[in-house]
């Protein structure tokens, strides 16, 4: 076992040791804190949904809803959800947001705040930590339209989005299928690539180009986003235009805007950069530690390695989970003192440092009884205090296991299929049934007199039709039995492909492992469910004498009780079950102490489907001696009740499978929906009991070929330990079972029936009209473009801060015209679009560089260039500048582009929030 022990008065936590480290800052803000912090989680609402808050001179300023979804990269968030779980109340999710170019100060704050907020709540938040470009699934699960990373930080008072303010010129690179980002970078053709989408936004209107490799998936993606900023930013006054990248030709108009902004093309553009990586090889190496101080201290001790078991937490200790540095989870015990549970994040933070895992290592800290979907999905079993049992029961092996069956109809089952789902029931199992063995590869029809029974040295195709909304559904169930050839496997296989196609696609394929049946194939045989350990049932073939054959039966009704052969010695017995004996002259029922009379009377039947002998019952402890014969002899078995245990149900997970690498690698999708079923993929859902396999109508003949390859990749990987032979269900798109819907909330069936919704929203957005009001808006605005090379075009997004470009200044006309001398091949890069955004400004031309000057706040007077402000010590400003008034010789327009608001709006802000804005402006 692993131990290592830090000082907590050495500097391990930084490696620069010239500036405070994250903990001395956390120390630093914790003591300047503690007297505000009531008042601080003022604005925190306890109702259901998102709340998000940015981090301003060690204050949490709340952020509109308009702005949800923008993240300034110079600075650190606070986003907060909570989210109403039926039968369970609330569960709430802490994330701090940590900007690649936020300062020391404003992480120690935000981790500050994220402990204070968590013990305001009570405890019970999941507490992550996030890190610019790798959020993890649940945090990007709360942006559907994806994430944009704007440059710079907080630039307005109190609106992170200034809504309807279309003077902005920015272009955002688009990048991912399912987890989108989009950039701000360089408004010029220098910044695009074959590969990716790049959505040109111009205030009143934007462009969007699709790259001539880009896909489907994300072209719709980029659509949904820009549409995502026209409606929140700009109140939905915006137009949106689609350029194929490949056939620009097709959109000459669109294209005279973007020639019109970027300038002229010259040369190739760039080639397509790797696209966002799947979240990570599943990684079944997952060792425990114990946390804890020892004089000083810091010592972290292994516990255990993987499969970890529930009984390794004890309440009144910490834990850190290490998925071999993917993922970092720290455990708070309910009784663990008040000083260990609030360093539970830095200690996670140290952790990875001394670990040497990357800074962007993802961290989930949570309270005993409020552990995450992910936390529990490591542990072999996990059951919730206070958990009922019945619904959604599964057999482990190695367990006794009781199942109690959940009485139904099938219209129950049809109108909710949250029921159907949790039962893994699609009907009553009164559908018609038909069954095939594999004989010399081919398929041969059993006789239905023989239903029910299958033997380990076969392989069966089970048809199962029934009835749903007035038309035919199908199952086909592919049984393999323990004991068949490879030859015979791969046979099956193909022989329900066959099935498959006549059927024209439609049947549900199940591959189903010989003892590891589901709970819909055990119904449709009626009680008469009978695996047999070895031999065959072709008709002619004799199977081979064994002498005594011992079957155990499970189960306390007819669709729930199956009888499995096992090895006829007395250590096979159990206390909580019934057995069926059958030698050549009696079958013998022995019924266990620990089991019921509903069990007792399904025995009863099974007995005589397996066998017309003379029964003879059997009582545990009452055995003649001939039944311990026919056993080879008395032994030890299993005698205690409280193997009488059955598996919790774990939160279901859906994961987008890829194997293009050829390393089967997953990413998960987070509160999860119908929506995010797309069609070019192959979607693995996780039910614990069971594994689907969702294949789209447009997913790749590769991934669709490896999918069967890709669940037992992720059974046999999974750090819990999984059986391998969990069933695997597979499902086509638009063939979707209720047992497979009713994890979705709100399933429409009627989804994909109206078309491609990618080409429907082009047509939609690109129709005549559209297309010549964006020229229009153009012709009638104006856009100033900055001289090539300076980022960003010289325009600040909504909500951000943004500098005019070096030298120039804003006329009445809104074209650039040089204030100081320029070469003529500057003047030439010079290009202006048109757009009407301040009708009522009126600006005059700069001072010379070094000239007496005058504030005119506000006013029609001489306002100096930025570059003469910006950065200088009170020495360098020109002569009659007022250090502490910088502002006052800005333009309007400067004004607003530096500090992010206008005058008035300045003005009424408090003292600390102007100086904040005028220390990032560079104005103090």
């Amino acid at each position: 076992m692993e131990s290592w022990m830090k000082s907590e008065n050495e500097k391990p936590w930084s490696k620069e040791t010239s500036r405070p480290s994250f903990r001395q800052t956390q120390q630093k803000f914790s003591r300047m804190m503690s007297d505000d912090s009531p008042d601080a989680f003022r604005s925190v609402s306890r109702k259901a949904g998102l709340q998000i808050w940015t981090i301003n001179n060690m204050q949490m300023v709340p952020v509109s809803s308009q702005g949800f979804g923008n993240f300034f990269e110079g600075d650190c968030y606070i986003v907060l959800y909570i989210s109403e779980n039926k039968g369970s109340g609330q569960s709430t999710d802490v994330h701090f947001w940590i900007g690649n170019a936020s300062s020391q100060d404003e992480q120690g704050a935000a981790a500050i705040f994220v402990t204070q907020l968590d013990e305001y709540l009570g405890g019970s938040p999941v507490q992550h930590r996030e890190v610019q470009g790798n959020e993890s699934p649940r945090f990007r699960s709360y942006f559907k339209n994806g994430l944009i990373y704007k440059k710079g930080g907080v630039a307005s008072g109190f609106h992170h989005v200034d809504t309807n303010v279309y003077n902005v010129l920015r272009l955002l690179h688009v990048k991912g299928r399912k987890h989108v980002t989009a950039r701000e970078v360089e408004v010029s053709w220098n910044s695009f690539n074959n590969g990716d989408i790049f959505l040109l936004d111009m205030g009143k209107a934007i462009v969007q180009w699709n790259g001539p490799q880009s896909n489907r998936r994300e072209k719709l993606k980029a659509v949904l986003l820009a549409q995502d900023i026209r409606d929140r930013e700009r109140g939905g006054r915006a137009q949106i235009g689609i350029v194929e990248g490949g056939d620009e030709r097709d959109s000459p108009e669109l294209m005279k805007v973007m020639m019109a902004v970027l300038g002229q093309r010259s040369g190739q553009l760039k080639e397509a950069t790797p696209d966002d990586k799947p979240d990570q090889v599943q990684n079944n190496n997952v060792r425990l530690y114990h946390v804890f101080e020892n004089s000083g201290n810091l010592v972290v001790q292994e516990v255990a390695t993987q499969p970890l078991t529930q009984d390794l937490l004890h309440s009144s200790d910490c834990y850190i989970a290490d998925q071999r540095g993917s993922s970092v989870m720290v455990w708070k015990g309910k009784q663990a003192s008040k000083e260990e549970r609030r360093e539970a994040l830095n200690r996670a933070v140290g952790y990875i440092k001394a670990k040497n895992y990357p800074a962007n290592t993802s961290v989930e800290v949570m309270t005993e009884g409020g552990e995450s979907a992910m936390f529990k999905h490591l542990f072999k079993s996990w059951r919730d205090k206070g958990q009922t049992q019945g619904l959604g029961t599964t057999y482990s092996p190695g367990k006794i296991a009781k199942v109690d069956q959940v009485k139904f109809d099938v219209m129950e089952l049809h109108a909710r299929p949250e029921l159907a789902a949790q039962q893994r029931m699609v009907d009553d199992a009164s559908g018609d049934v038909k069954v095939w063995r594999i004989e010399n590869l081919e398929l041969a029809e059993v006789n239905p007199s023989t239903y029910g029974q299958f033997y380990g040295g076969d392989c069966y195709l089970v048809l199962y039709t029934y009835q749903r909304s007035g038309q035919q559904q199908y199952i086909l169930y592919m049984w393999q039995g323990r004991h068949a050839t490879k030859d015979e496997i791969t046979a099956c296989a193909y022989q329900a492909v066959n099935i498959d196609n006549k059927y024209n696609g439609a049947p549900v394929q199940v591959r189903v492992v010989m003892g590891k049946e589901p709970r819909h194939f055990l119904a449709i045989f009626k009680g008469k469910l009978i695996i047999f350990e070895g031999g065959t049932g072709r008709p002619g073939v004799v199977n081979p004498d064994g002498g005594a054959r011992l079957f155990q039966v499970r189960g306390t009704n007819e669709l729930n009780t199956k009888a499995t052969e096992l090895q006829a010695r007395a250590s096979s017995l159990n206390t909580n079950d019934v057995f069926l004996l059958k030698t050549d002259q009696i079958c013998y029922l022995w019924y266990g102490k620990g089991c019921s009379g509903d069990e007792r009377v399904m025995g009863r039947a099974m007995s005589d489907v397996l066998s017309k002998q003379d029964k003879q019952v059997v009582m545990e402890g009452q055995e003649p001696a001939e039944f311990w014969v026919a056993l080879g002899g008395k032994a030890p078995y299993a005698s205690d009740k409280r193997l009488q245990r059955e598996e919790p149900p774990h939160s279901p997970r859906l994961f987008e499978c890829s194997n293009q690498t050829g390393q089967f690698k997953m990413t998960e999708v987070d509160d999860f929906a119908q929506i995010d079923l797309d069609e070019e993929d192959v979607m693995l859902l996780d039910t614990w009991e069971e594994i689907f396999l969702w294949v789209g109508n447009l997913a790749n003949q590769y991934e669709t070929k490896e999918a069967w390859n890709c669940a037992q990749e992720y059974l046999r990987t999974h750090p819990a330990g999984r059986d391998p032979d969990t069933p695997i269900i597979f499902v086509k798109q638009g063939y979707e079972p209720p047992t497979f819907t009713g994890w979705f909330s709100a399933w429409d069936p009627h989804k994909w029936s109206g078309g491609n919704s990618y080409e429907e929203m082009k047509k939609k957005l690109s129709d005549a009209a559209s297309l010549s009001q964006i020229t229009v808006d153009l012709n009638n605005s104006n856009l100033n473009k900055s001289p090539v090379g300076i980022s960003g075009g010289g325009y600040r997004a909504p909500g951000g801060p943004m500098s005019s470009p070096p030298g120039y200044r804003v006329h009445g006309d809104l074209s650039p015209r040089p204030s100081t001398p320029t070469s003529p091949s500057t003047q030439r890069a010079q290009t202006s679009v048109s757009m009407n955004l301040s009708p009522s400004s009126s600006f005059t031309p700069s001072s010379p560089a070094g000239g007496t000057v005058s504030p005119s706040a506000g006013g029609s007077g001489m306002y100096l260039n930025p570059e003469l402000l910006i950065n200088k010590s009170p020495s360098e400003l020109p002569q009659g500048v007022d250090p502490s008034q910088r502002e006052d010789y800005l333009s309007d327009v400067d004004f607003e582009n530096l500090l992010g608001t206008g005058r008035s709006d300045f003005q009424r802000l408090p003292k600390w929030r102007q100086s904040d804005l005028k220390k990032k402006a560079g104005l103090f």
